[in-house]
């Protein structure tokens, strides 16, 4: 299981997770590695656990 509470992310960004986890178990990764890997790749692209909302504009 993988550090960190996951309430945060959106259901996009669990499913994105969950379908790179499944890539990488596919080409023989560990489930932890597969899992750490999803997740860093999440962190990156979407920017963590952000929820969007609001205007889209910085206040």
């Amino acid at each position: 299981m993988s550090k960190g509470d996951k309430n945060k992310y959106t259901k996009k960004q669990k499913r994105k997770a969950e379908h790179i986890k499944e890539t990488y178990e596919e080409k023989e990764y560990s489930d932890e590695k597969a899992e750490e890997i999803a997740w860093k790749t999440v962190n990156k692209e979407d920017g963590g656990g952000n929820k969007p909302g609001g205007s889209g504009r910085d206040n």
